[in-house]
C-alpha cells in the first residue's frame, strides 16, 4: 500500500480460479460467450512498466489456436460466433456482431493455420501472430499487419446503458473525454 500511496498507481490483480480442465470444459458449452475484460494498451512506451494480464493480448487468438486448432474443443465457426455475434446478441448490441448490410463494419482477417497467441505472465505484452488485417467500423485499424492509426472506434453500450453516473466515459453524440 505505502508503493500505490508514493506514486498514486492503480493496482491491478490477476486471480487463478479456474483450472486448465474447467476452462476446456467451458469452452464446449454452446451458450459460453468468449470475451476479455483486461484493457489492451499499446506495447510501446509507458505501457511497458504496466503488467497487464497475458490475455490483454492473447485472448481471442488462444481460443482459435488452442481450443479450436490444436484440442478440435470447438470448430472455427463456432468459436467465431460466440467472439462476435452471441455476444452482441447477449448484450443488445444493435447493428453489430455479424456481418450483414446496414451493420457495423468490425472485421478481422486471420489465418486459422496461423493464428497464434504469445504474451506471458512474465512477458505480457507480447502481440498475438497471423492475424493481416483489423476493420473497425469499416476502416482498416490494421493493414497487411500494420497499424494505420485510423481511429475509428465508438462507444457502444447496450439496453442498460441510462447515460453517466460517477468517473469513466461522458459522451455526446459531437465529442467525447475520458474523465477518471
Amino acid at each position: 500500500m505505502d508503493l500505490v500511496i508514493e506514486d498514486g498507481s492503480p493496482v491491478g490483480v490477476i486471480f487463478f480460479v479456474m483450472s486448465e480442465d474447467n476452462v476446456r470444459r467451458e469452452t464446449t458449452l454452446p451458450w459460453m460467450s468468449f470475451a476479455s475484460d483486461e484493457a489492451a494498451p499499446a506495447p510501446e512506451g509507458v505501457f511497458l512498466k504496466s503488467h497487464s494480464h497475458p490475455r490483454a493480448y492473447g485472448n481471442f487468438a488462444k481460443v482459435l489456436a488452442k481450443y479450436v486448432r490444436s484440442e478440435k474443443a470447438l470448430t472455427l465457426s463456432d468459436a467465431i460466433h460466440r467472439m462476435t455475434g452471441l455476444p452482441a446478441a447477449n448484450l443488445s448490441l444493435t447493428n453489430r456482431g455479424i456481418l450483414k448490410e446496414g451493420y457495423f463494419a468490425d472485421v478481422v482477417v486471420f489465418d486459422p493455420a496461423t493464428i497464434q497467441d504469445h504474451s506471458t505472465y512474465e512477458k505480457p505484452h507480447q502481440l498475438a501472430t497471423g492475424v493481416s488485417d483489423v476493420l473497425v467500423n469499416g476502416q482498416f485499424a490494421l493493414s497487411d499487419g500494420r497499424a494505420t492509426g485510423v481511429h475509428s472506434g465508438r462507444f457502444v453500450r447496450g439496453r442498460a446503458w441510462s447515460g453517466e453516473k460517477g468517473g469513466g466515459c461522458r459522451s455526446s453524440a459531437k465529442d467525447w473525454k475520458w474523465t477518471w
